[in-house]
């Protein structure tokens, strides 16, 4: 799996970084504040969650009450735009619709 190599880890860390900023400021979990920025881009992208874990799946769901204002949408979208993606991103930039 290229995401966990130490290679990727450092190329996707200022992103890490940045859903874990968001996560401390609205007091949730990194996760869920990925899946609250796919759900803002609906209806063209659909988050499909998947967990082996009652926990996880809790965490998921709770997604849906994390609220992204414009400001930190377009914030993650800047930096998703700004910086090179792991191989496990396929290397290629988010394309605005």
């Amino acid at each position: 799996m290229p995401q966990f190599a130490p290679e990727a880890e450092k190329q996707n860390k200022a992103l890490l970084d940045l859903l874990q900023q968001l996560a401390e400021e609205k007091g949730g979990t990194p996760g869920q504040i990925s899946l609250a920025w796919i759900l803002c881009k609906k209806p063209y992208l659909v988050p499909i969650p998947g967990t082996r874990k009652l926990e996880r799946l809790k965490e998921n769901g709770a997604a849906a009450d994390v609220l992204l204002n414009d400001v930190e949408v377009k914030k993650i979208d800047e930096a998703l735009e700004a910086m090179e993606m792991s191989e496990v991103f396929g290397g290629s930039k988010v394309v605005k619709g």
